[in-house]
């Protein structure tokens, strides 16, 4: 150990030089040129002038910040943003290709088309709005909501469909609290988000004017006045991730007697599901008040409400004059000064509507076999080095190891694509009609969702496309998916050093697996239901060490005058923390026993660490992290690196992090969780 330690340090000494320039290998670099550097990490990004005890980020990426200018048409720019930008390129080509005459390029020549979408106009749009004015009671209004989910249009509450975590072998029906236009609660309720928030009524009176409102200005603020009550009785966000709270099972006739104000039946068959049995409220004391609040309410204002939405949901399908309304409240919100290019909104409606069918020439096109072989064979590593750190838990009793190696044993991995891809055949693409044809598909997407109801989970479904730069833990499948999208440079490169790709898609792999051991997946067994198999005792200490974690967040300014919530975003910390351990500890395993190789001066675990932190680096416009930090599970991306590393005792062995320096953690005071 001592002699690792040493290594440690005096390698610390030799990494300055590394960081300054392009680095030339002190080691033979594996086979191929990683898109990063000479072995995967661009260390012309940091900034040595920091310690990495005072700011792990800046020491990683801080040269990378000084030089990266956000694009105006995006409201972040770094890793995760490189690797989506290149992935719609990539999609744009195989859209691009497809004849007008197939699904694929009639959506996308149906976007693309701005002189036909200018000469329709807004005439799509009346059709819609004028069932709206023609609902004649509450009851009527109530089926229109229920309508709307399969097409355009808002919703007092939001339906979803999904496995019940009581019985997760079916699906039931979920209901959720919604109304809402701005992000959060928080941005009705709090004096911090006022400028989006006039931005926002400025666009609810805008949309009111082009849906032809005579008194525009008044039925706006009535509709403020309807959303910001609708705020005030909605859950913050940190209460609905506990999944005790919000699993409500009832019948239809319950709900009729616990939520009176609202007509049911009516709202239920319109959505598609007449003579439901039962469901289960998430926020049910929000949708209670919710349903009260409809009652209270006066049908115009209802209606207003309504047409806003309609126009809000249809604007960027209609005319320049629509889209152009909309981003003038988007660009407050985000602080992104120019829409992004119309092949981009296109890309992004077709990969949203045909996923898994332009997602399968995707990875045709651009995922070689031997990425899902590497994947697959890094998960079963990390699998065994999570099996490890559970048994090696000193606060964790041998009954509830046991639980817990069962739960990680069954756990399913599913990796890039689908094995069985969906049929969009039924979807009815015309050439000229985007209003029409993003109407169907949503119809389309709801019929599909539907589907599912009361019937057995189908384990094989993704939740994700494949082409989406991102990655999931399904607690109520105990699944784990990593789409084909997510797995490019720096996340993941086949020719990176080890130590890069354990550091980088290791610690992301790591981060799905522990979210079944976080604080709300650990309530999950190893069927997906929603089960204690903790001993009392174990539960309260893993609450102790997730408490300490959380008191560390807590502290953290993300935004200027805005602190993380520890608890919103607790799961999330708990999974960086645990899946960069994990990473660690299989990339350690990964050696056989034989010392780490020492590149440029680096050792395996600087390699490893400075891999992680390139891959959280990320520029975020102010008002995106404020967005971000009120409603959003995750942490701000500088605190996804900081946070975790310094409660890992061999990230201060690595880099020699002192006393003294901003982020040094004694001992005692570092969080345990995993």
């Amino acid at each position: 150990m001592r002699m690792i330690l040493l290594a440690a340090v005096s390698a610390l000494a030799m990494s300055a030089a590394a960081f300054a320039a392009e680095p030339t290998a002190s080691a033979s670099p594996p086979a191929g040129k990683p898109m990063y550097g000479a072995w995967g990490v661009d260390l012309t990004a940091g900034d040595t002038s920091v310690k990495p005890g005072d700011n792990f980020d800046r020491y990683v990426n801080g040269a990378w910040f000084a030089r990266t200018q956000i694009p105006a048409d995006q409201g972040s720019a770094g890793a995760g943003n490189d690797v989506y930008n290149r992935s719609q390129d990539q999609l744009r080509a195989v859209i691009e290709k497809a004849p007008a005459s197939t699904q694929l390029g009639g959506l996308y020549n149906s976007f693309t088309d701005e002189a036909k979408v200018e000469q329709v106009g807004d005439g799509p749009l009346k059709a819609d709005l004028a069932k709206v004015a023609a609902a004649a009671d509450k009851t009527a209004f109530a089926r229109l909501m229920g309508a709307a989910h399969g097409g355009f249009g808002a919703d007092l509450f939001q339906l979803d469909v999904a496995p019940d975590i009581k019985s997760p072998e079916v699906n039931t029906l979920y209901v959720y609290q919604s109304g809402l236009g701005l992000p959060d609660r928080d941005y009705y309720l709090t004096d911090g988000f006022k400028p989006q928030r006039e931005a926002y009524a400025a666009f609810v009176q805008r949309a009111l004017a082009a849906a032809g409102y005579a008194d525009p200005a008044k039925a706006a603020a009535q509709v403020m006045a309807l959303e910001t009550r609708i705020a005030t009785v909605s859950w913050p966000a940190a209460e609905r991730r506990d999944v005790d709270k919000t699993y409500n099972p009832v019948t239809v006739d319950q709900l009729a007697t616990y939520a009176p104000a609202f007509p049911w039946a009516d709202y239920l068959a319109a959505a598609g599901m007449p003579g439901l049995g039962a469901m289960v409220l998430n926020e049910n004391t929000a949708i209670r008040d919710i349903a009260k609040i409809y009652a209270e309410t006066p049908l115009e204002t209802l209606k207003a409400w309504q047409a806003f939405h309609l126009v809000e949901e249809a604007s960027p399908y209609l005319s320049k004059r629509f889209v152009d309304s909309r981003f003038e409240y988007v660009k407050v919100l985000s602080g992104q000064t120019t829409i992004r290019p119309r092949w981009k909104r296109g890309v992004q409606l077709v990969d949203g509507s045909l996923g898994e069918l332009v997602g399968r020439t995707y990875v045709e096109t651009y995922f070689p076999p031997s990425s899902k072989a590497q994947m697959v064979e890094m998960i079963g590593n990390l699998k065994v080095a999570m099996a490890k750190r559970i048994d090696d838990a000193p606060w964790m009793s041998p009954a509830t190891k046991a639980e817990a190696q069962v739960k990680l044993k069954r756990m399913a991995v599913m990796v890039a694509y689908p094995d069985k891809w969906r049929d969009y055949s039924g979807l009815k693409i015309e050439a000229g009609d985007l209003y029409g044809n993003v109407s169907r598909s949503r119809a389309f997407e709801w019929a599909y969702e539907l589907s599912d109801l009361g019937k057995a989970v189908d384990h094989g479904k993704w939740q994700m496309t494949p082409q989406t730069v991102n990655a999931y833990n399904d607690t109520s499948q105990n699944q784990i998916v990593f789409p084909a999208g997510i797995l490019q440079a720096p996340l993941f490169d086949p020719a990176a050093d080890p130590a890069v790709n354990y550091g980088a898609i290791g610690a992301v792999i790591g981060h799905e697996i522990s979210h079944g051991f976080d604080d709300q997946g650990r309530k999950f067994d190893e069927t997906g239901k929603l089960r204690d198999w903790w001993t009392a005792e174990d539960g309260k200490r893993f609450e102790v060490q997730a408490e300490i974690l959380g008191k560390q967040y807590n502290a953290y300014e993300g935004a200027p005058g805005m602190f993380i919530n520890g608890k919103l975003t607790m799961g999330e910390n708990i999974a960086d923390l645990a899946g960069l351990q994990v990473a660690l500890d299989a990339y350690h395993a990964s050696l056989g026993g034989k010392p780490a190789p020492v590149i440029d001066g680096l050792t395996g675990d600087q390699r490893l660490f400075l891999a992680f932190g390139q891959n959280w680096r990320s520029k975020v416009r102010d008002d995106a992290l404020k967005e971000q930090i009120t409603s959003d599970p995750h942490s701000p991306p500088a605190f996804r690196v900081i946070g975790p590393t310094r409660n890992i005792d061999a990230w201060y062995a690595a880099f020699g992090v002192k006393p003294g320096e901003a982020y040094y953690l004694k001992p005692e005071d570092r969080s345990r969780v995993w």
